[in-house]
């Protein structure tokens, strides 16, 4: 098969596309026939809908606006994200053996016809045109993720929605959801009710005024599901021992010295963290998982585990017994107890820990849980050490374009702060680069993350996400490695129409 042309310009590029010549016209969606995979359909209609005018699908499954029949086929051949997308006259199929396959096909459709609107309403035709061609396509890795830090600024829900939409257009599949830190706490916990009512409000830097909140159970059930219809999966993160001001400000005995304390109005690392010595802790991590559990049903719980200081523990009789209990010598130590302890809880309740690459720090006596995920982020070393002693791994270096938080460019004129995260580098980034065989099959993955320190509406988001996770997501989808920065370039430049029928903001640089 070919390698796409430029009518096609599909981000991620596919593995395998054979341009047949000739036109498909639409003047509305393609109606989908009875058969498999009829969710993936009913999200792709409502999604395609208001790019045509007018168009309207006939309860006999033909389209009497469009003449365009669309027919999802089950085929136990293809791998498990895999699909086959042909699209000939009057009749378009997609084929997979899974949802999620069936969904990403339905999702190329989406941007060749997101493609054919604009083209036509530039040119001002009657009809879209989207290019008669067979395209084969499937992942390079599992997990495609974007993480957004919903503590630092508390985003909507119809936000959170609109984001996750988008990812899915690119295939990204894991949607990394931090929802607590020393600024707010965002979700409710029975038994723990002043983590809503206290935790998830704080002074706002700019004007001085209380602001935050949290999502209710209602709306949380609603995100993950419209996610899952999406296939993307929400991995909820709830940050321990450290980064939990919000807690302690809510429950002071959690502390080592009882406070008081504060939701955090300033960005940083701070020495209050959860008491090791407090049993209290578990008792509240078993509610904080519980509730997680209830309300996610990912496999996966991210524990956070980074940027823990111990000033406190040295400070505290109840930790230095607790050390001595545990026949540990430092208090840096009782960082991989409590770890152990945690992993155990959510063991318990069939979830699996992910955390930061601190976590790989850890104590003889209490080494990390065997199923335990490093997510690298200080570069790429706390990957290659997990990879290295068996464990598996998903790469996100703050020194390769995943941080989203960073400046797109060296522009003083550009949002960011700390370094810059350019278009070219996210786009080189390769999880398994450097590895062997062995320990490239412990990568799982890799994900880009966006620290809200700075970014305090959605629309300062949306210009920070895009189009770099558009450059990750190629990165991480195409089993032959990414195409090439030109090429990438060269089919951004029709992309970016894409982005704008989806009313996404976006940086225009490269």
């Amino acid at each position: 098969m070919n390698t796409p042309g430029p009518d096609l310009d599909l981000v991620p590029k596919p593995s395998a596309v054979r341009v047949k010549g000739g036109v498909l016209r639409l003047s509305g969606p393609p109606a989908a026939e009875s058969g498999p995979f009829a969710a993936e359909c009913g999200v792709f209609e409502e999604q395609i809908r208001g790019c045509f005018h007018g168009g309207v699908l006939s309860p006999q499954g033909t389209n009497a606006e469009g003449g365009a029949r669309l027919r999802c086929v089950h085929d136990g051949a293809l791998a498990e994200e895999a699909y086959r997308l042909n699209i000939e006259d009057g009749l378009v199929t997609v084929a997979a053996s899974s949802g999620s396959g069936a969904y990403h096909g339905l999702q190329t459709l989406r941007q060749l016809i997101l493609s054919g609107e604009e083209k036509r309403l530039r040119s001002g035709g009657d009809v879209a045109e989207i290019p008669r061609a067979e395209i084969e396509d499937a992942p390079r890795f599992p997990w495609r993720g974007f993480m957004l830090d919903c503590s630092r600024h508390f985003f909507s829900a119809a936000f959170i929605r609109k984001i996750i939409d988008a990812l899915s257009l690119h295939h990204i599949n894991r949607f990394h959801w931090h929802l607590t830190d020393d600024q707010g706490w965002r979700f409710p916990v029975p038994g723990y009710p002043l983590l809503a009512e206290t935790g998830s409000r704080r002074k706002d830097l700019r004007s001085g005024r209380s602001e935050g909140g949290f999502y209710t159970v209602q709306e949380i059930r609603d995100i993950v599901r419209f996610a899952s219809l999406r296939h993307v999966e929400i991995v909820p993160e709830a940050d321990l021992p450290g980064h939990t001001l919000s807690v302690l400000a809510s429950y002071p005995a959690l502390g080592c010295t009882g406070g008081p304390y504060e939701v955090e109005d300033r960005f940083g690392i701070f020495e209050d963290v959860l008491c090791a010595g407090n049993d209290g802790i578990f008792d509240f991590a078993a509610a904080v998982f519980g509730a997680l559990a209830d309300l996610f049903p990912s496999r996966r719980v991210h524990i956070g585990g980074d940027e823990v200081l111990f000033n406190r523990w040295e400070a505290c009789p109840k930790c230095r017994k607790r050390l001595a209990e545990t026949g540990l010598s430092s208090p840096r130590e009782l960082q991989s107890w409590i770890t152990s302890r945690l992993a155990a809880m959510l063991a318990e309740r069939g979830k699996i820990p992910i955390g930061w690459d601190e976590i790989l720090e850890d104590s003889p006596r209490f080494p990390l849980p065997e199923e335990a995920v490093i997510m690298s982020w200080r570069g790429r070393e706390g990957g290659l050490e997990a990879a290295r002693r068996g464990r598996r791994v998903i790469m996100s270096p703050n020194t390769e374009g995943c941080y989203l938080d960073y400046k797109h460019s060296e522009d003083p004129g550009e949002p960011g702060q700390l370094g810059i995260s350019s278009l070219k580098a996210i786009y080189g980034m390769n999880p398994a680069g450097g590895m062997d065989g062995k320990e490239a099959d412990l990568i799982l993955g890799g994900q880009g993350n966006l620290w809200t320190e700075l970014v305090y509406a959605g629309r300062i988001a949306e210009y920070m996400i895009f189009p770099r996770i558009s450059a990750l997501a190629e990165a991480l989808w195409n089993p032959g490695g990414p195409a090439g920065f030109e090429d990438f370039t060269r089919r951004l430049s029709a992309h970016r129409a894409r982005l704008d029928a989806l009313d996404l903001l976006y940086y225009r640089g490269t």
